[in-house]
């Protein structure tokens, strides 16, 4: 008879920390598997690392709470370490990138909020404070930068192989949707989504940013992890709609960040409101004050309340951010005042 079950020796993992952070190996998704014969353990695990401190702790850390467990005759703990991409030499625990002065996250519980408009036109907003931006579209199954951006040019590279990012209405942009044909699908198990998305953050030239802005996918998964892993933040920003099932997984992603000891600077509703453009009646489509109901909560200021309206959605699929085409447009006017609270939170 095993001494332990798999989910018994799954809680006892829980209790080891990633080396740097308050979030335990399991909720960061680095146990692959957990195989038990009689009164012997073995563990498998991934991490993408590239200083053998790390998984050299994890695993020790794991070898003596599971070795200390009654009963327990022999532990193995196999890990498999991705040694992430780097560019320029770069190194990549949890450090600045070479020549950006500040990165923001951009993150949703799920997806169907309008996140990636609200990455795009912020970053468009913020080049119009005078601050030099780029936009990491780090959403590597569904990019759209290229779309929101009207981008149908591959970017090039330097005889260094350091990708040169393509650069719209003054915004540096790099996107896997650059890469891929408009019906290819991104076809990528988790290691390699691990290299795509270290490349894209250390292997194109960014240099000489004030902001980089990253467009991440929704929810709390591999590219999350990786990017929290590797990259110093400046804050994250969750995006939400005002109705509850948004605001229940805007939650988890506060609370991933919360937990990696990254600062959440804010929460923006976005789809707040609708407005008839025939006699100016407002309809609170999707419930109302959710968003700011939800920041007091988190304890994070509500940045801006963002109304849905078809000229925002008309100017995106056109490639030009509604920020840039229409700056009185009310939903320009709430990105350029969020842009200029991003420049008194982060000042450069």
């Amino acid at each position: 008879m095993a001494a332990i079950t798999e989910s018994q020796a799954l809680e006892v993992l829980k209790s080891v920390r990633y080396p740097g952070f308050s979030r335990d190996i399991v909720s960061f998704g680095l146990v692959k598997g957990v195989r038990i014969d009689g009164n012997a353990i073995t563990v498998q695990m991934s991490l993408a690392t590239n200083d053998p401190k790390v998984p050299q702790a994890i695993k020790d850390d794991s070898e003596r709470l599971l070795g200390a467990i009654p009963g327990i005759s022999s532990v193995r703990v196999l890990i498999d370490i991705q040694v992430p991409a780097q560019g320029s030499g770069a190194a990549t625990s949890a450090t600045q990138i070479d020549g950006v002065k500040h990165v923001i996250a951009i993150a949703s519980g799920k997806g169907g909020v309008g996140k990636s408009t609200v990455a795009a036109n912020l970053a468009v907003a913020l080049d119009q404070t005078g601050a030099r931006i780029g936009l990491c579209d780090c959403d590597l199954y569904g990019p759209s930068m290229g779309l929101m951006f009207d981008v149908h040019d591959r970017p090039m590279a330097t005889e260094q192989n350091v990708i040169l990012p393509i650069t719209r209405h003054g915004v540096k942009l790099m996107s896997m949707g650059f890469l891929l044909d408009d019906d290819a699908p991104a076809i990528l198990r988790g290691p390699m989504v691990t290299r795509y998305t270290q490349q894209f953050l250390r292997q194109v030239d960014w240099g000489g940013l004030d902001f980089l802005v990253l467009d991440l996918p929704p929810g709390t998964g591999d590219i999350q992890l990786t990017i929290v892993q590797t990259v110093a933040l400046a804050g994250a920003i969750i995006v939400t709609t005002p109705q509850e099932v948004a605001l229940v997984d805007a939650r988890k992603a506060a609370s991933m960040f919360a937990r990696v000891n990254v600062t959440v600077l804010g929460l923006i509703e976005n789809m707040s409101y609708f407005v008839c453009p025939k006699d100016n009646t407002r309809y609170d489509i999707f419930g109302r004050g959710g968003g700011e109901k939800e920041a007091k909560r988190l304890g994070v200021p509500l940045l801006g309340q963002v109304p849905i309206d078809i000229p925002t959605r008309e100017c995106g699929d056109r490639g030009k951010p509604i920020a840039i085409s229409d700056k009185k447009n009310p939903a320009s006017l709430v990105f350029a005042q969020i842009a200029r609270t991003l420049r008194e939170f982060l000042p450069l």
